[in-house]
């Protein structure tokens, strides 16, 4: 049988080759509340010649946003209800990458039910990812004893190094639990393994006193051929296959793979040039009056990257990409609302889709522009890994999901992937990427802790010199 998560990459691909075909601008739809052209008419005038539909980027407009100074501002000091509930969520999340993770591989699962045991095998190099970032957060606030955490960093580190197969230092997405085989004729996947090796990096630096685990991480990353994934173009391919060679889509979208392409140009070996950065086609989008760079694709594309690198108060010759971040949650925030005319529900309280699991299965949808056949699910990563950008907007969804729907949407490992208030359908499964990019997003919002941490790989801040990253003196006029 076809697990599911296969169909979730093939989906993504699929949503990254229509960012790469181009952007659609403008969905034509009408905003709640406003009156359409034929209700305005005076029943004494002619007939006149039916009106194309208000783009809801127009619509948009409308809706009250802040001004351009709001854009990059600092870190909003939360309250003392918010930082409880980031606190407990945290925790819960954290529990997931321990709990689901196997004790002698340290893999985690993909995906796991949020009540009763998983039987699942179906591990994630990206899932372990951010699983070995949240032992670094549970071990920093003792959500777990740290000496426990340091043991499963050490384990894992091991595994992935010693027994984990691999091919030029690239890892298959998707890998047996117990013996961390290939599944599913997954791909060796450049972004996946990205992740990974974010986790792991963020692990050499946070537990930089264990000579064993900054010796596996080193190893880890020096042995990953960057330039092998270039496959003779200026742009990295988004993978391999045994059976048919490397994938035909490319990492030439503006997409989350600015982290990627950092680790790749700052490698220690087998790096790739610098003018890799700037071969990335940087669309410009614009939505409600605000412009921004983006492909076609969900909202995940704007959080990944910042999950560990920090790219606040700097800029390159093309942007500076928290505040294209911030606007883009900005953008779907608005979006979000214009679609309260569909489904009334969806409201300043409660607004946010990405990439998730659906009544029907996983879907890749989102906005703007409107994509993926959206049905009024909401997901509550699109808020929490955007709490960064925009704190107290996030927050608020936050808490009012924890207080309307209760236990419904609030699990032992903090929220359902996804829910639909009307058909009163709740994920069942929760999704390790998507609980991760939560937790680390909500303690980097509290403390910059996975900032802090990972921008202390030198590889890194020297990758961002190489490309021509400068402090951002002028953010107040960025949009």
């Amino acid at each position: 049988m076809k697990d599911k998560t296969v169909t979730r990459r093939d989906l993504i691909r699929r949503a990254g080759a229509s960012a790469a075909a181009g952007l659609a601008m403008g969905l034509p739809g009408m905003a709640m509340g406003l009156p359409s052209p034929a209700q305005t008419q005076k029943p004494s005038t002619p007939p006149v010649e039916e009106k194309t539909p208000t783009p809801e980027s127009v619509i948009a407009k409308k809706y009250p946003h802040p001004p351009g100074e709001f854009i990059n501002r600092p870190m909003t000091q939360i309250s003392n209800v918010v930082d409880l509930l980031l606190d407990d969520m945290e925790g819960r999340g954290v529990a997931y990458f321990y709990e689901q993770a196997h004790p002698q591989t340290g893999l985690v699962r993909d995906h796991a039910p949020a009540v009763g045991r998983s039987d699942s095998r179906v591990a994630s190099i990206a899932a372990t990812g951010f699983g070995l970032s949240s032992l670094c957060v549970a071990a920093r606030r003792n959500y777990l004893p740290p000496s426990e955490c340091e043991q499963r960093v050490e384990t894992t580190l091991a595994f992935l190094l010693e027994q984990c197969p691999h091919i030029h230092g690239f890892l298959y997405h998707f890998l047996d639990i117990e013996s961390g085989e290939r599944l599913f004729g997954s791909e060796l996947s450049s972004i996946d393994t990205s992740l990974l090796l974010c986790g792991i990096l963020t692990c050499r630096q946070y537990f930089a006193g264990n000579l064993r685990i900054h010796a596996l991480a080193t190893t880890l990353y020096e042995r990953i051929d960057w330039h092998w994934m270039l496959n003779g173009s200026d742009t990295l391919a988004m993978g391999w296959t045994p059976e048919a060679g490397f994938i035909k889509y490319r990492w030439d979208v503006y997409a989350e793979m600015l982290t990627m392409l950092l680790l790749a140009i700052g490698a220690p070996r087998n790096a790739i040039p610098p003018t890799a950065w700037n071969a990335v086609h940087r669309p410009i989008v614009e939505f409600g009056g605000i412009e921004y760079i983006s492909g076609i694709a969900p909202l995940f594309i704007h959080q990944y990257a910042h999950a560990w690198c920090d790219f606040r108060n700097l800029r390159d010759s093309h942007a500076n990409y928290f505040v294209n971040s911030i606007a883009a949650t900005r953008a779907h925030q608005l979006f979000c609302l214009t679609l309260g005319r569909k489904f009334p529900w969806i409201d300043q309280n409660l607004w946010g889709i990405t990439a998730s699991e659906a009544p029907t299965g996983y879907r890749v949808w989102g906005g703007p522009p409107e994509f993926g056949g959206i049905d009024g699910t909401i997901v509550p990563c699109a808020t929490g890994g955007s709490l960064v950008f925009l704190p107290a907007e996030c927050a608020h969804v936050l808490l009012s999901i924890r207080q309307k729907y209760g236990e419904k949407a609030w699990t032992r490992y903090g929220f359902v992937d996804a829910f639909q208030p009307q058909t009163n359908w709740f994920a069942e499964d929760q999704l390790g990427i998507d609980l991760g990019i939560t937790v680390l997003m909500a303690e980097n919002l509290r403390t910059g802790f996975l900032w802090n941490y990972f921008m202390r790989n030198n590889e890194v801040p020297n990758a961002m010199q190489m490309v021509g990253f400068r402090p951002d003196t002028d953010v107040s006029e960025a949009l």
